[in-house]
């Protein structure tokens, strides 16, 4: 469950409630400004993202024509279900060879990251102190409640849009779209229609990626209260666990679990339509 001992930091170190989640909320991070790389962030995100591929390389080199292991029935089912998604929305065969995988990658590699919520909220963080020999030292093991990660990502997706827009419809032919959409071919409405198709791709890109970011912060945020809560009564109660904290991390965990799942189907879903938009003529 997560955020199962978190007293131990408040309590031990002394911190205020404010500065216990201030500093849980803080990245671990070289440079400075806009130059400022989250490093706690990439790490994880490469981590989970190379696990994701170990794991589906491994269930397809050893995969069997007789019957199925669970884990060899978990990924055809996932990789059926996410092919047929894409089918629905993506209706060039061709394309398709590239967006399947692309969301079948997304859609695990964003679940591996929602779930690193469910670890306690302190013990990553307690053994990177512990490694470093620094009781301030900062860690995050949440990369998708980072939004420099999400919004990334929602970027990542807007590139491929704008490769398939200039690959299906021609450099021409989208820069005639841009000019001509949605409201008509005249020169009066060449700059109404700029504006509004600038408009609408910023717009998804950035609700994109501040969606995912949202829902995972704010599950972020639970799990530090749950874990200030037992905090607080360890250090009243003067016992080793919280049974009130105990039974409140474990049914938002289990609630959690879904926010996990479905934020990671919008997302992958999202960039399917916005892929399967840019094959779509105005």
């Amino acid at each position: 469950m997560s955020a199962h001992e978190a007293s131990g930091e408040v309590a031990g170190a002394g911190l205020t409630a404010g500065e216990y989640i201030n500093h849980h909320l803080h990245n671990w991070q070289i440079g400075s400004g806009f130059w400022t790389v989250n490093l706690d962030t990439v790490a994880y995100a490469l981590l989970l993202g190379a696990l994701s591929c170990l794991v589906m390389w491994s269930v397809a080199r050893r995969m069997t024509s007789g019957v199925p292991g669970r884990l060899q029935a978990a990924v055809e089912f996932l990789v059926e279900w996410v092919d047929t998604e894409a089918r629905g929305i993506v209706h060039n065969e061709e394309s398709r060879k590239f967006v399947g995988p692309m969301a079948l990658t997304v859609f695990v590699w964003i679940v591996l990251m929602n779930a690193m919520d469910l670890l306690p909220v302190d013990l990553l963080p307690w053994a990177w102190q512990t490694a470093q020999g620094d009781h301030g030292a900062y860690m995050r093991v949440v990369p998708t409640a980072d939004l420099s990660a999400t919004m990334a990502m929602s970027v990542t997706v807007l590139l491929i849009c704008i490769y398939y827009n200039i690959k299906i419809k021609g450099p021409g032919g989208w820069l005639h779209e841009l000019f001509t959409a949605p409201f008509g071919n005249h020169f009066l409405l060449y700059p109404f229609n700029f504006a509004l198709q600038i408009i609408e791709f910023v717009s998804k890109t950035v609700s994109h990626g501040m969606r995912l970011f949202g829902n995972m912060y704010a599950g972020e945020l639970v799990f530090l209260l749950i874990a200030l809560m037992g905090g607080a009564f360890f250090s009243a109660v003067g016992i080793p666990l919280s049974i009130g904290h105990v039974i409140a991390g474990t049914f938002w965990a289990i609630f959690h679990i879904l926010i996990i799942l479905l934020q990671a189907f919008v997302f992958m879903m999202l960039a399917l339509v916005y892929v399967g938009q840019a094959h779509d003529s105005h």
